[in-house]
């Protein structure tokens, strides 16, 4: 049995790695350069973990994001296909579900079937990503080895992971919703001041036909005024000139 001391040693050690991993994810900038270094961190310092993705949830659709490789694509995609699997009952049910052999579970017996026939992956551990009270997805790991994740310390350090990579998403993600609505903003007035200029009009007419064109055209003002900022008034309705 390990020591008071030595298990001191380790905790501080433990303690340490997550500081270095929260630093790491912290500088990273956007949403993607985010969710990669978030599966890179997870298949480098999670003992028994050869793969990892994130199975983002944006619009009540599931992507995989941030792969370490073509293997999570191949195997969620039979999570997708059939509606069944660890990673998609950990977003919609619990934290935390871990399979130590696909070809024996009973769980999700279309999923692991078709899962070890296609990838011959045949461990997975899948963490909800969730900040308050917001699930954002889910952290899966991946092994072709029956009863990678068996020792116990991947699950606390998976669980302890997942949650400085919720963090971390969740910030990255309100950082680049605001830039894009700076930019939207921006687009948006750029689409105005030409019209504007073109038909001589006041700034609140102007938008009007921004509105009007959206819409008619059932698109999102940003996308219409982008077009228009881009020179394209093609789908404008303009005022006759007097």
């Amino acid at each position: 049995m390990a020591s008071p001391e030595t298990d001191s040693l380790g905790d501080m050690s433990a303690a340490e790695d997550f500081a270095d991993i929260a630093r790491s994810l912290a500088d990273e900038g956007d949403v993607e350069a985010t969710l990669s270094r978030i599966c890179t961190l997870a298949a480098t310092h999670i003992d028994g973990c050869e793969h990892a993705a994130v199975s983002l949830v944006e619009r009540r659709q599931i992507t995989t994001r941030g792969a370490t490789s073509g293997v999570p694509s191949q195997v969620d995609q039979v999570q997708y296909e059939t509606g069944e699997g660890p990673c998609l009952d950990a977003i919609r049910e619990k934290e935390f579900y871990e399979t130590s052999d696909l070809a024996a579970e009973t769980r999700w017996p279309r999923f692991a079937e078709l899962a070890v026939e296609r990838t011959g992956i045949r461990s997975m551990m899948s963490f909800r990503l969730f900040a308050s009270e917001e699930t954002l997805g889910a952290l899966n790991l991946y092994s072709c080895q029956p009863g990678a994740f068996d020792d116990g310390s991947a699950a606390e350090w998976g669980s302890v992971f997942a949650a400085h990579a919720a963090v971390s998403l969740r910030s990255a993600m309100t950082a680049e919703q605001l830039q894009q609505g700076m930019d939207s903003r921006a687009t948006i007035g750029i689409a105005v001041g030409l019209i504007m200029a073109r038909q001589g009009i006041e700034q609140s007419q102007a938008f009007d036909i921004l509105i009007r064109a959206s819409q008619r055209l059932n698109k999102k003002l940003r996308e219409v005024a982008a077009d228009v900022a881009g020179g394209d008034l093609s789908n404008i309705e303009l005022p006759a000139d007097d």
